[in-house]
């Protein structure tokens, strides 16, 4: 051979071996991460131990906070746990979703005639399928190559309607309806059986699709009442000093917290842990004092406190948004921006190079995870349609707005008519309402407010 097709030969090769080094570095550099929404359920955003709670055991959350980003003053739209999840599903806020189902059931309605007298029953049903209809997370993902999982609570009748390959929860026949514990079958069935009972249907999801991408909704019904942990987690408060429903509720955050451990114990174990971007939210708030006991009562004995669940205060709304990738994202980051629990699927979608949905109400925080020093939002507003009643464990109906700024939390309840500004620096367990002494900042709020509500009507 002569000598200079030898050496043409030679830096063939050579360029072919680069070429093929380059796609290889490009194909890792681009390989599309797991991704797992943990979303804990009533789950007050005080207790945990990252959040500065030590009477509450949360060693594998304390883990996950400090390998990421922490946002400590996130909020989700509503008081209670079936809108907020739609949220997550949708990117949307709950008076859109509601809005479009609406507009949905009117149009089909018209168009295939239905007998005014069935109408009521048909759009009942219809709304338990809604979500089919939308373009979910999952189904976005989907278009990725993703692979997708539903665990835990459920409202939408069935995995399917919100685009997830496999799940737990299969739906329900109408003649279960009134039976005894038709509720539980309404949140999410077998579903529920997440963390509480058993992990081995998310380990069998992992095994069978560990060779693609994939996404995994881990909801578990915990620390959701029932307070019924078993006893090597009610044993860790069983001689401290609080009150009774702070231990039981305490051990449920704890069995909740275990249940993450052993997720991402089984992660490691597959070798899928490295390559894992894991969110947490919570549903909605609780409050559970450790001086404060609710057995005796009810209806705090299922909601918690009356600043929690199903009220118009800050800690009904807000949430600790954990964002944690190995070597990806920077370890033991804190942020107190204001984050909406929206910006969690348009957050997702960014991370992974999809172009977020124009009817996105939320935003990428993909920049403000890698610069805590960032700012973006400097109001959350949201609308509260049901609150607490001694007449109904489901609570009653009601039209009231908040908002939350860097510094105040305001609430404006046109059903009760009642207004409250709370000082966030000062009072976060909003104590002390100065509504009276600042009324030019609640007309401020106020306007800010009607704002909002006149760009959701359009």
């Amino acid at each position: 051979m002569k000598p200079f097709i030898r050496i043409l030969l030679c830096l063939l090769i050579i360029s072919c071996k680069n070429e093929s080094n380059e796609r290889s570095i490009d194909n890792t550099e681009t390989e599309k991460p797991n991704i797992i929404l943990l979303v804990g359920d009533d789950q007050g955003y005080p207790y945990f131990g990252f959040m500065g709670a030590d009477y509450v055991q949360t060693p594998n959350m304390d883990a996950l906070a400090a390998s990421g980003t922490l946002f400590t003053e996130g909020y989700v739209p509503q008081n209670h746990c079936r809108p907020s999840l739609q949220t997550l599903m949708t990117g949307t806020l709950p008076t859109d979703y509601e809005a479009e189902v609406n507009q949905m059931v009117r149009d089909t309605l018209n168009a295939q005639r239905i007998p005014f007298q069935d109408s009521d029953q048909w759009a009942v049903n219809f709304k338990h399928h809604a979500m089919k209809y939308f373009e979910t997370l999952p189904r976005i993902l989907a278009k990725e190559g993703y692979k997708s999982f539903q665990g835990g609570k459920w409202w939408e009748f069935n995995y399917q309607n919100g685009g997830f390959d496999e799940g737990m929860t299969k739906g329900w026949k109408e003649e279960d309806k009134g039976k005894n514990e038709w509720f539980l079958q309404f949140m999410g069935g077998d579903g529920r059986q997440l963390a509480r009972a058993t992990m081995q249907p998310v380990y069998d999801f992992i095994e069978a699709y560990n060779e693609q991408p994939f996404f995994i909704w881990f909801a578990p019904e915990l620390p959701h009442y029932p307070f019924d942990a078993p006893d090597k987690y009610y044993n860790i408060y069983k001689d401290k000093d609080m009150t009774e429903s702070a231990k039981r509720y305490y051990a449920n955050c704890t069995w909740f917290d275990d249940g993450v451990g052993e997720l991402v114990r089984y992660l490691k174990e597959k070798g899928e842990f490295d390559n894992t971007l894991f969110v947490y939210v919570n549903d909605n708030g609780w409050e559970q004092e450790p001086h404060q006991e609710f057995r005796h009562d009810s209806l705090r004995w299922h909601n918690g406190g009356d600043k929690g669940k199903l009220s118009v205060y800050d800690q009904s709304f807000r949430t600790p948004i954990i964002f944690s990738w190995k070597d990806k994202i920077e370890a033991g980051a804190t942020s107190k921006a204001l984050m909406h629990s929206a910006d969690i699927p348009a957050t997702i979608l960014d991370y992974i190079d999809v172009e977020i949905p124009e009817n996105y109400f939320g935003r990428s925080y993909k920049s403000l995870v890698k610069d805590t020093d960032k700012t973006d939002r400097d109001i959350i507003i949201g609308k509260a349609t049901q609150m607490r009643s001694e007449e109904d464990m489901m609570g009653m109906k009601i039209e009231a707005y908040w908002a939350r700024s860097n510094d105040w939390f305001f609430q404006w309840n046109l059903t009760t008519e009642t207004i409250g500004l709370f000082d966030m620096n000062e009072d976060p367990r909003n104590d002390n309402n100065l509504a009276d002494t600042h009324p030019e900042m609640v007309k401020d709020f106020q306007q800010k407010i009607e704002k909002w509500k006149s760009e959701r009507s359009k």
